[in-house]
């Protein structure tokens, strides 16, 4: 049931990204449905990049959100490999509302530096979830993951936001860490955790982290100087730019 990762006792691996490159405005700055949006020709490259990177990994399984720009990002990184495809939408990306309307002032505090507030009770993303409540979703799932039997090692194709809540939970952090867990488009992660199998039932004992936010297009981040949600609102001045 729990095959340890080679020279572990009983460790499996978990290789955790975040979808490639979207866009959620049309070419006039208008929101769009985030749920539909599918990867830019960016994203899809940085997806296959991933692809190339992990060819050697002898993935179990993989999951990914089940919104079209995770599922893209996966079979990307996959590389061909016939491995199905499972969804976990417990790992969806947290919901921002509706923001037509705010303030710039209003995005920059409530969405681009709103992590600075974890603090604050009842915290909401934009104008739609409580950030606690999603954390919950989040963390439940990937802990009932860790658990499952039938794995080693495992590709997610996930969102920034969810991933910031697993890298809290990898670093056994409090959730106010996620300020300092940046993910970039395309990004890989890496968590390994260990197993212990001498009580009735199977518990976490340990995880830690053995690699973060790492851009396979881009290593060294030259000229990748804006922080993820900066990032997003840059593309769409580029795209009402180009229009």
């Amino acid at each position: 049931m729990f095959e340890p990762l080679p020279g572990s006792r009983m460790r499996r691996r978990i290789y955790l990204m975040r979808h490639g490159e979207v866009s959620y405005f049309d070419n006039e700055g208008v929101q769009v449905n985030a749920d539909m949006v599918n990867l830019t020709d960016v994203g899809r490259a940085q997806a296959a990049a991933m692809g190339e990177f992990l060819a050697d990994v002898p993935f179990d399984t993989a999951y990914c959100s089940g919104l079209p720009r995770t599922e893209q990002t996966a079979r990307g990184a996959l590389g061909g490999r016939e491995l199905d495809l499972q969804v976990r939408p417990a790992l969806r990306e947290i919901s921002a509302g509706d923001m037509s309307g705010m303030t710039k002032e209003e995005v920059k505090r409530d969405f681009i530096h709103v992590f600075a507030r974890l603090g604050e009770p009842g915290l909401i993303y934009g104008r739609g979830e409580v950030i606690r409540d999603f954390a919950d979703r989040v963390i439940g799932d990937i802990a009932k993951l860790a658990l499952e039997p039938g794995w080693t090692t495992v590709l997610i194709a996930a969102h920034e936001v969810t991933n910031r809540c697993i890298l809290s939970w990898a670093a056994n952090a409090d959730l106010a860490c996620m300020t300092g867990f940046e993910q970039d488009p395309g990004c890989l992660n890496i968590i390994d955790i260990d197993i212990d199998l001498r009580g009735k039932e199977p518990e976490i004992a340990r995880r830690f982290i053995k690699t973060m936010n790492l851009t396979p297009l881009n290593f060294s981040k030259l000229d990748n100087n804006l922080a993820t949600n900066e990032q997003m609102f840059a593309l769409r001045k580029k795209q009402m730019g180009a229009a």
